[in-house]
């Protein structure tokens, strides 16, 4: 018989080698600069931050800025921390969280981690840490933009606004912007704005069902256009009232390309360019150069044709002057 023990020692050795050549690099060599992202329970095709931020990353990889990028799709709420603790204890140098959900989490972790860097995108802390990065995306600006667009829009001088808890302050700062949008626009609007300032802790962010019946009720009263924020909880409102037919406007995602066929009416979304911010700030790291915190760009999703050119350009005019400075919303940092 022949002898095939040099043919079968040559192939575990090429496997061995592949596998040498297939191993992540290790993240504790100084060298080696490794950035990780954990998402929240919507996933990393989110059509919004979470896919924005991974896009980032590659992008930032592609062009030699970082060495080793991963993520983790958080299935639970309660699955953050020891998402987190798996990257901090793996010697990744910086570890990305994304949404409001996660602030607690990023802000423990800061502390239990000091030799890793956190950015927290969409997370703005009352609290600072030397090694965490808050970025945010002027929310009160996003909301002001959304309420003048709805202020244009509405027919019966009604427009509503859904969000989660005014306890959070981006949230309260979208939907007053909202309001203050409106007001720009028509000092005799009526603008109604719902906050889930009642609801369970566990359900944050998550409070489909609620979202749903505060956007119906807000149908009720006369509302023909209807801004929603707030996770799974914002989009409950945006589905139900894209459902009846009545104008939606969205944000923090492509809302239309996240419902699906529930969409048909949905106007816009108006979303922060988390791409662009994370390009950026990888850079600044790795030269140790960076300021904190970190106030994002922002924009919009296209309208269909069904909508005048004439409203595209005065957005576009008014996004320009916001993000300029030249029309100011006039709302606190901090709910009152």
């Amino acid at each position: 018989m022949k002898n095939y023990k040099p043919a079968i020692l040559v192939f575990i050795l090429a496997i061995l080698m592949l596998a040498s050549c297939m191993r992540s690099p290790d993240c504790f060599r100084e060298n080696i600069f490794c950035t990780a992202l954990v998402t929240d329970t919507l996933g990393i095709n989110d059509h919004g931050i979470n896919h924005d931020t991974w896009a980032g990353l590659e992008q930032s990889k592609a062009d030699g800025v970082i060495d080793q990028i991963s993520y983790i799709e958080s299935v639970d709420t309660r699955d953050y921390e020891k998402n987190i603790a798996y990257f901090a204890q793996k010697g990744y140098d910086v570890i990305i969280t994304t949404g409001a959900g996660l602030r607690d989490e990023t802000l423990r972790a800061a502390d239990l981690y000091p030799d890793a860097i956190f950015i927290g995108m969409n997370q703005p802390q009352e609290e600072s840490r030397p090694n965490l990065i808050p970025i945010s995306f002027a929310e009160d600006q996003m909301g002001f933009f959304a309420g003048t667009l709805a202020a244009y829009l509405t027919k019966t001088h009604i427009v509503g606004a859904v969000c989660e808890t005014s306890a959070i302050d981006s949230m309260w700062r979208y939907c007053e912007g909202f309001r203050a949008g409106a007001y720009y626009i028509d000092k005799e609007i009526k603008v109604l704005v719902e906050y889930r300032d009642n609801g369970s802790q566990e359900k944050l962010f998550i409070d489909e069902a609620w979202g749903s019946e505060r956007a119906q009720y807000l149908m009720k009263q006369g509302a023909d256009v209807i801004f929603a924020s707030g996770g799974a909880t914002g989009q409950g409102a945006l589905r139900s009232t894209a459902e009846s037919g009545i104008y939606a406007i969205g944000t923090e995602r492509d809302q239309a390309a996240a419902l699906g066929e529930s969409n048909s009416s949905l106007v816009t979304s108006i979303y922060g360019r988390a791409d662009f911010e994370i390009q950026t700030l990888m850079r600044s790291i790795k030269d140790g150069d960076f300021n904190k915190p970190v106030f994002g760009q922002f924009g919009y999703i296209a309208f269909n044709d069904n909508f005048p050119e004439d409203l595209r350009q005065k957005m576009d005019d008014l996004l320009s002057r916001l993000i300029n400075g030249n029309v100011q919303t006039n709302i606190s940092p901090h709910k009152p």
